[in-house]
């Protein structure tokens, strides 16, 4: 088994038409389910004149509405408290708790049932075989745990792979650090921003050179870090490790994932989720590879409270090809390339913040850490870029080559200060380093008038 290199060789591998028809039977029972289970699914649905009947095939999805996350923080004010009307199983059903991160707004509160919790744990395994974790793996998990679901489903996915999990919990970054050197892990999952700092930690507070730990393989998620090629170099690098990607959310569970071969993207696990890309601007359904649009998701098998085309808001595009692994599991190009909501309008040019990130990353006198500010000068829009300067590096020996860097990928011109290292701020979970002030410009305007 250790050397077979699929969790579910018969799923992974299914022929595409198969593999779209048990999609197709799983769409049907999951919106019956919630059809006749949720108070809030079946008005939506009812008013969009859309019944079980009508679903006979994939064309037909998408006349099913989708789901925003502002009318998830909508039904949970509702009864029964505190998760409101659509769960569909009773309370005493409900054995677990999970919420948002709360970064986009109001916390979202996530049940589920032992049998969704199940499921989280399935799919995180065909995340984690798919990466080269097998039994004899010690894996350290350095997160602080508590309501965010970040990687719980990742811990009870390594336990029924058989791994030894190590979870770093109220430890601090040191601590960490002493405790996977003491034990020799060989794995560990953390956001791409945490994964960075315990290497700066390491070597610049510790005196301990990462990459000469035992950490052979990291899975990062929670940011789009672990898909630019910039900043999974830093990761890799620094750890002498092999770093992969995956995407997932509280919401929706963990849906996509990089493999050991390295795609230059993530496999969709399409036997558990429908994934379908919309064109932003027509709603259009994308179908063909390499046209960038927003991610609309169906959970195909969880009960408690079901994820039935939410907008989850991701910037996704299909792959042009099967990837060399031999699973028959679509790819997306790049994973996850930002969110809608993110990407905006800057001086007229469109700005996705992980294009910055993949620019910064790139200069070797860089540090790590860095923010972008855009703001209103007037009328004008502006763009400033805060980074850091490792140490005993000039300022003039990377000037040039980071603004020609940023004007080629952004195509934009920023204000750029220059901070001694270690002077911005560190993240241990997700970072925010993009801050967009116009709106509070725009009010601010609006008051004085």
């Amino acid at each position: 088994m250790d050397h077979q290199p699929f969790w579910n060789p018969v799923i992974e591998t299914m022929p595409r038409e198969k593999l779209v028809q048990l999609q197709l039977k799983k769409f049907k029972r999951i919106f019956n389910w919630t059809y006749s289970h949720s108070k809030f699914h079946k008005g939506l649905f009812d008013s969009a004149g859309v019944t079980p009947d009508d679903i006979r095939s994939l064309a037909d999805i998408k006349k099913v509405p989708k789901v925003e996350k502002s009318m998830m923080r909508d039904f949970q004010c509702k009864d029964p408290f505190p998760y409101g009307d659509a769960l569909c199983v009773p309370l005493e059903e409900v054995s677990i708790f999970r919420q948002t991160s709360g970064t986009t707004g109001q916390p979202v509160y996530q049940p589920d049932t032992w049998q969704d919790w199940e499921w989280w744990s399935e799919c995180w395994s065909y995340i984690l075989w798919a990466q080269g974790y097998r039994p004899s793996d010690r894996v350290f998990i350095p997160f602080g745990y508590n309501i965010f679901v970040a990687f719980w489903a990742g811990h009870y996915a390594a336990e029924k792979l058989g791994c030894e999990v190590v979870p770093g919990g109220v430890l601090d970054t040191q601590s960490r650090i002493l405790k996977i050197q003491e034990l020799q892990a060989t794995a560990m999952m953390a956001t791409p921003t945490y994964i960075l700092n315990m290497a700066d930690v390491a070597k610049n507070k510790m005196g301990i050179d990462p990459s000469l730990l035992s950490i052979n393989k990291i899975t990062c998620a929670g940011e789009p870090g672990a898909g630019i090629p910039s900043t999974k170099k830093r990761m890799e690098d620094a750890w002498g490790a092999k770093v992969f990607d995956h995407s997932g959310a509280t919401e929706i569970g963990a849906w996509s994932y990089e493999c050991a071969h390295q795609p230059c993207g993530m496999h969709v696990n399409e036997a558990m989720f429908l994934v379908e890309i919309e064109d932003i601007k027509t709603g259009k359904i994308i179908e063909e590879p390499g046209k960038k649009g927003k991610m609309i998701i169906t959970a195909l098998d969880r009960i408690a409270q079901p994820c039935i085309r939410f907008d989850s808001k991701d910037v996704i595009e299909w792959d042009f090809g099967p990837c060399s692994c031999g699973r028959t599991f679509r790819v997306i190009r790049g994973g996850v390339i930002g969110r809608a909501d993110d990407i905006t309008k800057v001086k007229g040019v469109l700005l996705s913040p992980a294009a910055i990130e993949e620019v910064v990353r790139s200069i070797e006198g860089l540090g790590d850490e860095f923010e972008v500010i855009v703001d209103k000068q007037g009328d004008i829009d502006r763009i400033k870029l805060k980074v850091e300067l490792k140490p005993e590096v000039a300022q003039s020996s990377i000037e040039t080559a980071l603004k020609d860097q940023l004007r080629l990928k952004t195509n934009l011109g920023y204000r750029i200060e220059y901070y001694d290292y270690g002077s911005l701020p560190r993240y241990d979970v997700k970072a925010k380093r993009f801050k967009d002030l116009r709106k509070k410009h725009a009010i601010d305007k609006e008051c004085r008038l």
